[in-house]
């Protein structure tokens, strides 16, 4: 199996923004490890057993659900303890694991901008696979530049999910999905662009990257907090409107 190529990542601090919300936060990240590559059908097929039709291409038309669990077999694999348990479809986060593990919001987009402070960490030609590339499909990893922290196509090719929840209030379990994909236009391609869906959605330009850490809060870690959750998720409001679900 091509083993899980990580990017040790200092520690610092991310501006978060919401623009639907309209609020920002800043969050101080711990030194963490995030994949330099997204998850390839390759690596995927190897820990789950299963087929794989492109090695290369990252896997993609993968549930939020199905990224965590493969979190815990990639960690089971490679003798780690898993960083997630499971009560029916109730995931917890064990923070204190160092297993493999879907990226917090926070770390995902502190990774992602390696020190920039615009909407993208270079020339989206050069970085990104987008809709004006005009391709049909997700492309082989590694096939445009990388960032400052070694990581290739976090922006284009596939979003990415994360493990935070989108936006409690309004979309009960929606998770959020990160970075942009194959057939978005630059706008959608951005680093503080937020999407999400339900844990059981799959769609066609969605994957994942690992990320590795364990932290010593037991409900919170790396700008997540199972008790800002549940806040939110109390603070009830009216849906937006025009924000819908992409193809789920």
């Amino acid at each position: 199996m091509s083993d899980f190529e990580m990017a040790r990542i200092p520690a610092g601090s991310v501006l978060l923004k919401d623009a639907r919300r309209k609020i920002q936060r800043t969050v101080q990240l711990e030194p963490f490890e995030i994949g330099m590559y997204a998850v390839t059908q390759e690596q995927m097929a190897e820990v789950l057993g299963i087929a794989s039709r492109h090695p290369r291409r990252p896997a993609a038309d993968v549930s939020w659900l199905r990224a965590i669990r493969f979190c815990n077999a990639a960690s089971e694999w490679e003798g780690l303890d898993s960083a997630y348990t499971f009560d029916g479809e109730e995931v917890t986060w064990h923070v204190d694991s160092d297993g493999y593990r879907l990226p917090t919001e926070a770390e995902w987009e502190y990774a992602c901008r390696a020190g920039s402070s615009g909407p993208h960490y270079g020339l989206l030609a050069d970085i990104a696979w987008t809709s004006a590339d005009g391709v049909p499909h997700p492309q082989h990893v590694g096939g445009k530049m990388p960032n400052l922290n070694g990581l290739f196509d976090t922006l284009g090719n596939v979003w990415e999910w994360c493990w935070d929840l989108l936006d409690p209030a309004r979309y009960d379990d929606y998770r959020v999905f990160r970075g942009g994909g194959y057939a978005d236009d630059a706008w959608n391609v951005r680093a503080s662009v937020r999407r999400g869906g339900a844990p059981r959605m799959h769609h066609e330009d969605v994957g994942m990257r690992l990320a590795r850490g364990g932290f010593d809060s037991t409900n919170s870690a790396q700008g997540w907090s199972a008790a800002v959750d549940r806040e939110r998720a109390a603070a009830s409001g009216p849906l937006p409107m025009g924000w819908t679900p992409r193809r789920g």
